[in-house]
């Protein structure tokens, strides 16, 4: 075990202990709610009090079961907080199926209290179906986007690490609550503590809100060549109304040609097919998280016909939009 040598925290304002509620909901991402829980944890150990408390509750009071399958028994079901409270929900898989009726009935009256509510990974999807993140700035896991835009138009998404905006919080999920957490450890009791327990955590690149979430274009496509990464860019800015080849190359300053041989040398397809690929996997994406209809699914994924969208699909994905909504709808009532 290394040794924790305590921080004298700085004096704060306030000096009662801050509480924090994680509510987590079915099919919960654990590594959220572990990184969340774990850094308050050792801001106490390293303070060397108890500046923070915590409960762990669920819509029922009942145990519930992560996505990884893993059962966790909680503290009691959602009960009336304090103002001063701090309310965590920590999202998963299937958020639409884990976001209840009475979960946001009870969203709504704690945040008439002033109560801060935060979205650990997509529980933000969870906080703006229940209209507390209306005209805020907002972050969801980069999967989620999609379909979070489609929904959720009057909400300020962003691809940041984290947001906090006023008293709501969203993170992007993963490791992002680790930022999170340090933000608002540092926020109440100094930067000495929050770099305190980042150590601890062998956290040693500690993110701000300006950070994205996804890795660069190049990094994630394995490319370092500026013309290529940038052309990437443009098509996925560019989903719902497709730019031809021609007018790509033209914007990066080269021939339709030299950009033909710049995605056969690096990607092994033409620009036309990689173009083809993104457009149907936002379809997918739309497919699964949200009720769009399937004509309005390929309208926002740059599709003016229906039949093409459906021949599309199914030549690189196997089965049709129509049977893929059929199939998400049936596990979801499983």
């Amino acid at each position: 075990m290394p040794l924790e040598n305590q921080i004298t925290p700085i004096d704060t304002a306030d000096p009662k202990s801050r509480k924090f509620a994680f509510v987590l909901m079915d099919n919960f991402t654990m590594l959220c709610f572990a990184a969340a829980v774990e850094s308050l944890r050792i801001a106490n150990r390293m303070s060397g009090k108890t500046i923070y408390e915590w409960v762990v509750l669920s819509d029922s009071g009942d145990v519930v079961t992560c996505s990884a399958g893993i059962s966790f028994q909680v503290d009691g079901d959602l009960s009336e907080l304090s103002r001063d409270d701090t309310i965590l929900l920590c999202g998963g898989i299937d958020i639409q199926i884990a976001t209840t009726k009475r979960i946001l009935n009870w969203l709504r009256r704690e945040a008439r209290k002033g109560v801060t509510i935060g979205g650990l990974c997509t529980a933000g999807y969870s906080l703006a179906k229940a209209g507390l993140l209306d005209g805020k700035k907002a972050t969801i896991h980069w999967e989620n986007q999609d379909s979070f835009i489609e929904e959720f138009e009057d909400v300020d998404l962003t691809k940041s690490i984290f947001v906090m905006d006023g008293n709501r919080y969203t993170t992007a999920g993963g490791t992002s609550s680790i930022d999170l957490m340090l933000k608002l450890i540092a926020n109440n009791h100094g930067e000495e503590l929050a770099n305190a327990v980042a150590d601890q955590l062998i956290y040693n690149s500690i993110r701000t809100d300006q950070d994205t979430q996804r890795l660069s274009t190049p990094t994630r496509i394995g490319v370092r060549h500026p013309k290529l990464s940038q052309v990437i860019q443009i098509m996925e800015s560019n989903i719902e109304e497709p730019i031809s080849p021609s007018i790509l190359a033209q914007n990066v300053g080269m021939s339709t040609r030299q950009l033909e041989r710049l995605f056969r040398r690096y990607l092994n397809r033409s620009p036309k097919r990689y173009y083809m690929e993104l457009r149907l996997q936002k379809a997918r994406n739309l497919l699964m998280q949200t009720d769009m209809s399937v004509i309005n699914v390929a309208l926002a994924c740059g599709f003016a016909s229906p039949s093409h969208f459906s021949k599309c699909y199914r030549s690189h994905y196997d089965t049709t939009p129509y049977r893929e909504r059929g199939a998400q709808a049936a596990r979801l009532s499983i």
